[in-house]
């Protein structure tokens, strides 16, 4: 898993603790091999870190927040004292690891399940909105996301409300079939905030835990679909609101998200396709650009290849711990 991205930072760390090297893309910088000082060449250091960005961007990582982890980190860098002696890459990766620890410091981590329970004590049904355009695996997300609340105990209902897309229902239907959950629905074409309504109250009635919302895959570009999304979010007044963005698609998911965000509010994302993403620069984009937390990523077909998103853990990941 994100195995592009690691090596990104491998080969910093490596530049900064091996002898210069030419190759034919760059020059990999030594550090701690021709010090005379304890802190770094400070030309070395922007060498380096001129190589991470282009490497940053090439991993999927918008332009401006490559930008700003270069930046950050040619800062730690240039502050960092290096022993002449000992794990000097250590040394390095620990430096590299704080500063973009410190970036993200802003971005809680969610713990799902404790935040929902802690919720459900105060208020019941807890309604659970999820967004996102068509392909990004929104309908299987929420299966995978209640077949995680069914462990620990929850009722769940599900609301049909894409009532556009063909197939939408009957999709949602089959994962309710297959977890034994009930689906609220109405006719294609009908009003998707009315069948969240009558969710809700169905869930009200029968003291069911949680309401989960499916969407239509609106089209952000759409102001009159748009228009609608927000209605719908004004009706069902979701606890959470969830966009499931596409980790293959990058950037493009980052700004459809941005769109729904000038209409709906949003919680925080299910990252989808990440076993099937070797680059992993998305998760940063998504993390500096948006500052919303991500909830989970989703790393497979089947209901249990669903897992909760740590910042720490991503970091240890792209930087090979």
């Amino acid at each position: 898993m994100f195995d592009k991205l690691k090596k990104v930072f491998k080969s910093i760390t490596n530049a900064l603790t091996s002898t210069i090297k030419e190759t034919t893309t760059s020059i990999k910088a030594t550090i701690t091999e021709t010090i005379t000082t304890t802190t770094l060449s400070q030309d070395k250091v922007r060498e380096v870190c001129d190589d991470l960005f282009i490497q940053l961007v090439e991993c999927d990582v918008a332009v401006e927040v490559a930008e700003e982890i270069r930046n950050k980190v040619e800062n730690s860098l240039m502050n960092l004292k290096v022993p002449r002696f000992g794990d000097k890459e250590a040394i390095i990766k620990n430096c590299i690891k704080n500063t973009l620890l410190e970036l993200l410091s802003e971005i809680p981590n969610i713990n799902f399940i404790n935040e929902i329970s802690r919720r459900i004590e105060k208020k019941k049904p807890q309604v659970l909105l999820f967004l996102g355009p068509n392909g990004y695996g929104k309908t299987t997300s929420i299966a995978k996301i209640a077949h995680l609340l069914q462990r620990h105990g929850y009722s769940i209902v599900f609301a049909a409300a894409d009532t556009f897309r063909a197939g939408a229902i009957e999709q949602l239907e089959e994962h309710g079939r297959r977890l034994g959950i009930k689906v609220i629905k109405h006719k294609y074409g009908s009003d998707p905030a009315a069948v969240a309504y009558d969710a809700i109250k169905h869930a009200e009635a029968k003291g069911i835990d949680f309401v989960m919302i499916d969407t239509a895959g609106r089209m952000h570009t759409d102001i009159n679909l748009m228009n609608e999304l927000k209605k719908l979010y004004k009706v069902s007044n979701p606890d959470y609101s969830i966009f499931v963005a596409d980790a293959l698609l990058g950037n493009e998911s980052l700004e459809i998200a941005r769109t729904y965000m000038k209409y709906v509010n949003i919680d925080g994302l299910v990252v989808t396709k990440v076993d099937a993403y070797p680059k992993g620069g998305s998760i940063l984009t998504f993390l500096l650009t948006l500052k919303k937390p991500i909830i989970f990523i989703g790393t497979g077909q089947r209901y249990e290849d669903l897992k909760e998103f740590r910042k720490e853990w991503f970091i240890d990941q792209i930087l090979g711990e």
